[in-house]
């Protein structure tokens, strides 16, 4: 989804020398697979959207892999690229690399100042060794090496699978699939009390494209819009467009996760760059998108 929506943006901009690979053409595991790709088209700029990514479920059951491939991709292409002599390098992480009970907004210099949320602890651990490595590099050879790190994503391209899917997209096939049976009722986890940010992933994009034409001042920021919702209010907004005109049932018996992860934005601000999507806007676009693709998506059971 970020990869793509990155491509999209440097197309736009009139960016042509773009070079691309999927994991089946280069293994990013492989250090050598990655210095031959290195050497054979010299960049020089490299944007690192690879990781291995998955739910709670995927991360409890594998810890092992969620630790080490997202260390051998990023470590491959970190000093890969540092070795090649690639002068500039924009890593993508996760907010989940800041403390599982860090103050709300979450501001960059919370970085290591406490313990992790358990369920994702073997992926945020790997990507703050990614965001070291590229710190270090900064600091040691001055090369223009920077971390971003989104807030929740959406957008063209998501993942809409209802077991491995996030909140936003599942509940944009929840409400389609029961508006095409009748209006059926929707159940939904939790309360619906909990606030989440969301970002647009051309948003993102924008973001990256920000980074690469500018040298940023510091090696770590926060990419967000610096609003969060209610799941509940989330649900209704989805509810109203994709038409669905059914109960919402809350199921209190389930989980409601991190009362509030709200990421500080302010330093991107500063520099000069921030969101242009609000929410319901990039909500449509992504219910187009949905809907343009739908016979890639098999029809689910409510």
């Amino acid at each position: 989804m970020v990869g793509s929506a990155v491509w999209r943006a440097l197309e736009s901009k009139g960016y042509t020398n773009l070079i691309g690979e999927t994991s089946k053409e280069v293994d990013l595991r492989n250090q050598q697979s990655v210095l031959d790709f290195y050497k054979k088209e010299q960049p020089e700029v490299v944007i690192d959207a690879a990781a291995k990514v998955g739910g709670i479920l995927a991360n409890n059951d594998f810890p092992y892999q969620f630790l080490m491939e997202n260390m051998q991709i990023q470590n491959s292409l970190i000093d890969g690229a540092h070795k090649a002599g690639i002068e500039k390098f924009i890593f993508l992480g996760s907010s989940c690399i800041y403390p599982k009970l860090a103050t709300q907004p979450l501001k960059e210099e919370y970085l290591l100042t406490d313990s992790l949320e358990p369920t994702n602890e073997w992926y945020a651990i790997a990507k703050i060794t990614g965001v070291k490595a590229c710190q270090a590099i900064r600091k040691q050879y001055n090369k223009d090496y920077v971390s971003l790190m989104p807030t929740n994503l959406y957008g063209s391209f998501d993942n809409f699978d209802l077991q491995s899917s996030h909140v936003l997209p599942a509940m944009l096939r929840k409400f389609h699939e029961a508006k095409k049976k009748n209006h059926a009722a929707v159940t939904l986890w939790g309360s619906g009390t909990p606030m989440r940010e969301f970002l647009f992933v051309d948003d993102m994009a924008e973001a990256v494209l920000y980074a690469l034409e500018n040298k940023l001042p510091e090696y770590l920021y926060n990419v967000g819009s610096g609003k969060d919702i209610t799941i509940k209010e989330l649900a209704e907004t989805i509810q109203k467009i994709t038409g669905h005109q059914g109960e919402i049932i809350w199921d209190s018996s389930k989980p409601d996760g991190t009362p509030r992860k709200l990421m500080d934005v302010s330093k991107m601000k500063e520099i000069g760059w921030q969101y242009s999507i609000e929410l319901e806007e990039g909500i449509i676009r992504t219910y187009q998108w949905f809907l343009d693709n739908i016979e890639n998506f098999k029809e689910v059971k409510l």
